[in-house]
C-alpha cells in the first residue's frame, strides 16, 4: 500500500515528461508540485526557468538555482504544472488550498498546456466536497458573503491567512457544483471577488494521477 506521499512523488516524477527542453515552464503551489520542484531541479539544465505562481514556490525554485521570471516579461507558457484539491472527470478544478489561487489561475491562462498532478484521493465524481476557496477584497467580505449564502454555500473566513495579493479567503462549504462553469462565472461577477478556486473555464488538459497500481495519465 504506497501512501499519499509516494503517490504524489510518483505523479511529481512523470511530470518531468512533459517539460519541454529549452523553455520557461509555469510552477505552481502546494504539497505535491513542491516534490515536482525538487525533481525538476535534477534537469534544471535543459530548461531556460520558470514562473511562479506564489512567493512560496519562488522560493523553492529559487534554492535550486532554477531562474525564475516575472510573467510580464513572458510571452506565453508552453505547459504550467499545480496540483489540485480536487479534479473531477472533465478536468474542472477546486483549487486554493495553499492561497495561491488568484497567481495560480493567472498563470495557467497563459499556458498553452495544463498539467495537473494529483493523488488518486483529489479524483472525483462531483466537485464540492473540498470547500470553495474565493480571494476576497478585505472590504468587500461581508458583501460577498452574503451573496455566497444566497448562492447556497455556507462562507467562513480562513483565520490568520492574508494572500500574496494581500486579500482574505472565504472557503465556501457546501455548494451544489452541477455546472463548474456557470458557478465560475457567477461567482467571479460578484463585486469583491478577486477570483474563486473553480478551475472550470481554463480546465487541466492533462491530469496525472497517482494510482495504487501506477501513474495513469489522463487527457
Amino acid at each position: 500500500m504506497l501512501t499519499q506521499d509516494q503517490l504524489k512523488l510518483a505523479v511529481a516524477k512523470q511530470a518531468l515528461e512533459f517539460v519541454p527542453d529549452d523553455c520557461i515552464i509555469g510552477v505552481g503551489t502546494g504539497s505535491t508540485v513542491n516534490l515536482f520542484i525538487e525533481e525538476l531541479a535534477s534537469i534544471k539544465g535543459r530548461i531556460k526557468g520558470a514562473v511562479s505562481s506564489s512567493e512560496a514556490s519562488t522560493a523553492r525554485l529559487k534554492a535550486h538555482h532554477i531562474p525564475v521570471f516575472e510573467l510580464n516579461d513572458v510571452e506565453k507558457l508552453e505547459v504550467y504544472i499545480d496540483g489540485a484539491d480536487e479534479i473531477n472527470h472533465h478536468l474542472h478544478m477546486i483549487k486554493g488550498g495553499g492561497a495561491a489561487l488568484t497567481r495560480e489561475k493567472i498563470v495557467a491562462s497563459v499556458a498553452e498546456q495544463f498539467v495537473c498532478i494529483a493523488d488518486e484521493s483529489k479524483y472525483v465524481l462531483k466537485l464540492g466536497a473540498f470547500p470553495l476557496p474565493i480571494e476576497v477584497i478585505p472590504m468587500a467580505r461581508s458583501s460577498v458573503a452574503r451573496q455566497l449564502v444566497a448562492l447556497g454555500g455556507h462562507p467562513e473566513l480562513r483565520q490568520g491567512v492574508v494572500t500574496d495579493n494581500g486579500n482574505l479567503i472565504l472557503d465556501v462549504h457546501g455548494l451544489t457544483i452541477n455546472t463548474p462553469v456557470e458557478l465560475e462565472e457567477a461567482i467571479n461577477h460578484i463585486a469583491g471577488v478577486v477570483t474563486c478556486g473553480l478551475f472550470a473555464r481554463r480546465r487541466a488538459d492533462v491530469l496525472v494521477l497517482g494510482r495504487q497500481n501506477g501513474v495513469e495519465v489522463i487527457r
